[in-house]
């Protein structure tokens, strides 16, 4: 007991202090939000959209058409800015959450809009203290895993007055991963009944707001806005923690 008592003593305070101070270094591999090029070349930008496995990626038609890029299809695997470099680049940049779905649309030189902040009702409500119950709809796992990471000491979701609840009874909102499957329409749903409102719902990763890279698939309905209205979207595949986090607290209101 004394061992572990003067190893968690030698590590020190772990909490990240963003957002009131700068955020922490991201990996040097981590790949942020995607950037296009204001002049970018008609030929280069066809290239990039052949190899998005998703769409993600428009080229534009017609002469003066300019590239575009749907951060909700977004699979973050970078072949577009390899194939075309000059077009397309991927910034350090983590805060990229949307309240509009139009929003998540990038074009080159573009203003990005990032998430808004709840009305002042629901900030009363919710603002210092949000219940919420994670749905995972069909997902691999990763956007699930980033959500958890949010509950360790290094962010420390509880020091906002943020928490998972085990019942949606008990929830101020869903938070959904995953491609909705099929499989999945019914317990999304009844879920999603199940929580008093007012309410909201949170698509987190490229599958809840798309389909990801099931989109297009019969037994997938491509992502969860067809389904139910979508009130905060998280682009990623699967976004990064601080994206989550960020994305969440601007949507009460806290940035």
């Amino acid at each position: 007991m004394i061992d572990i008592l003067l190893t968690r003593f030698r590590q020190g305070h772990r909490t990240i202090g963003w957002p009131d101070r700068p955020a922490p270094e991201l990996p040097d591999r981590y790949r942020g939000r995607p950037v296009l090029a204001p002049d970018a070349n008609a030929a280069d930008a066809a290239r990039a959209a052949a190899v998005c496995p998703t769409g993600a990626f428009c080229s534009g038609s017609g002469a003066d058409a300019k590239p575009s890029l749907d951060l909700g299809r977004c699979l973050f695997c970078g072949k577009c800015a390899t194939t075309a470099p000059k077009t397309v680049s991927f910034s350090r940049e983590f805060r990229m959450a949307a309240t509009r779905r139009e929003d998540l649309n990038l074009g080159g030189g573009s203003e990005v809009k990032l998430a808004a902040a709840l009305n002042r009702e629901a900030q009363r409500l919710f603002g210092r203290s949000l219940n919420l119950r994670q749905v995972s709809a069909a997902g691999c796992a990763a956007c699930e895993a980033d959500v958890n990471v949010l509950n360790t000491v290094v962010f420390d979701l509880g020091r906002f007055g943020v928490q998972f609840v085990a019942s949606p009874r008990h929830a101020d909102g869903i938070l959904v991963t995953g491609a909705v499957s099929e499989n999945m329409r019914e317990g999304l749903l009844g879920t999603w009944d199940a929580v008093p409102s007012p309410k909201f719902v949170i698509a987190v990763g490229a599958c809840a707001i798309a389909g990801g890279p099931y989109i297009g698939h019969p037994e997938i309905h491509n992502g969860v806005s067809g389904l139910i209205p979508v009130d905060l979207y998280i682009p990623g595949c699967p976004p990064h923690p601080l994206t989550i986090l960020d994305g969440l607290l601007r949507f009460l209101g806290r940035i």
